[in-house]
């Protein structure tokens, strides 16, 4: 470019325009944002909730939440999606020998606290998962899957030492314990407690894999 360039303002200049400098969006406090809206979520349902309540109990301000999520809509899928999984391991898993012993094992206050908010989240969400797709799979992958899965696995290892029938349904059997707390929270608005539990074990589980449960109460 010459001098008289410089002079000339209808001459087009070939240097690379200046970089626009913007608010970069802060990410570090996504999950206490997201688990603040999971714990609104479970106390008003997805129709009661708002930006305002989830901004006030994460202690943010709402134009943090409108700059990394447009809608509420966005928000719940991120937060369901994100939930804290059980950090089970297999080999953290108990082994009492029995199919029941297992599942019994399993029932302790922390475990029923959870599973509980997990069945408020879940009836929280009801009015949005018919009209959302992504909102079922994130909720089945949060909320049923991690329980089932630990269910499938005492299953098979009770096939494996030959205590059920190799052909049982494990696949339908290992959800029955979340589908009748659903229903429980859901339409009975019953709590879930030790008692629950053990019930649906010993008159339903078990009886459907061939296992005669105990007369004696855990």
């Amino acid at each position: 470019m010459t001098p008289q360039d410089l002079l000339d303002p209808g001459v087009a200049s070939d240097a690379p325009a200046a970089p626009k400098l913007g608010r970069k969006r802060d990410h570090t406090r996504d999950a206490e944002i997201m688990d603040a809206a999971v714990e609104v979520l479970a106390e008003t349902g997805y129709d009661g909730m708002t930006i305002d309540m989830v901004a006030s109990r994460a202690k943010a301000g709402k134009a943090t939440l409108y700059r990394r999520w447009a809608s509420k809509d966005e928000l719940v899928i991120d937060a369901v999606a994100c939930m804290k999984k059980d950090d089970l391991s297999i080999d953290a898993l108990p082994d009492t020998g029995t199919l029941r012993g297992d599942l019994v094992a399993m029932i302790k206050p922390h475990s029923i606290q959870d599973s509980e908010k997990k069945m408020q989240i879940m009836a929280g969400l009801m009015s949005m998962l018919n009209s959302n797709p992504s909102l079922s799979e994130a909720a089945h992958a949060a909320i049923v899957e991690p329980r089932a899965s630990v269910n499938r696995f005492f299953m098979q290892r009770a096939i494996d030492r030959g205590e059920i029938p190799a052909d049982a349904d494990i696949e339908t059997l290992s959800l029955v314990s979340q589908a009748m707390g659903s229903y429980r929270t859901l339409l009975l608005r019953k709590p879930i407690d030790r008692a629950f539990i053990i019930s649906v074990i010993d008159g339903v589980i078990l009886p459907a894999l061939g296992i005669t449960p105990p007369k004696t109460t855990d």
